[in-house]
């Protein structure tokens, strides 16, 4: 599990809290998956358009493996694709969060999946942030590696946004597609 973090500035704009949220910026706050959150993850990884660049839209059962595995992984790792939330409305926005990627060499990937009615407001900029600011001050993470499905136009410009650089294309399993695949080294 995710230790209680110390109160803390991890840049101007994201702050590690002690309260519901380990983690928050202006707007979003950060959790960790529960048992009880089968239903937002039904919302989001269920959705046909949110799911269809990643290897859906996932039925009730897939989506159910999904939310074990990422609680699995925090367990293991420490880390997860974390729920997000509007601070204002409290709304579920989607999720955004590392797996180890290259944990030897403490490069982690990143991953974010942003409800639809949420899209086109910067959400999926300012929680990739602060994933990336975290992974930095309380990973000492020295890259971060992410990859899209080539069709999803909107993910090849946030990691452009967010200073990723292309390295190769990658078959990803999930979807059979070629992804390009980024790093973003902090180091």
């Amino acid at each position: 599990m995710i230790a209680e973090p110390a109160y803390g500035t991890l840049d101007k704009n994201t702050t590690i809290v002690s309260e519901n949220y380990f983690l928050k910026t202006d707007r979003i706050g950060f959790r960790s998956w529960t048992l009880d959150d089968i239903e937002l993850a039904i919302d989001l990884w269920g959705d046909a358009e949110v799911a269809k660049f990643i290897g859906g839209p996932f039925s009730n059962s897939q989506v159910q493996r999904k939310l074990s595995t990422e609680r699995a992984i925090l367990r293991l790792y420490n880390m997860q694709y974390w729920p997000i939330f509007d601070l204002a409305s409290g709304d579920h926005i989607g999720c955004c969060g590392l797996r180890p990627y290259k944990p030897e060499e403490k490069i982690y990937e990143i991953e974010s999946h942003i409800r639809k009615e949420f899209w086109g407001k910067g959400y999926g900029h300012e929680s990739a942030k602060a994933v990336i600011a975290y992974a930095e001050k309380k990973l000492d993470a020295k890259a971060i590696y992410a990859s899209h499905n080539p069709a999803n136009v909107h993910s090849k410009a946030l990691l452009e946004k967010l200073g990723f650089q292309y390295t190769h294309d990658a078959i990803y399993e999930p979807t059979g597609v070629s992804h390009a695949s980024y790093l973003l080294n902090l180091a």
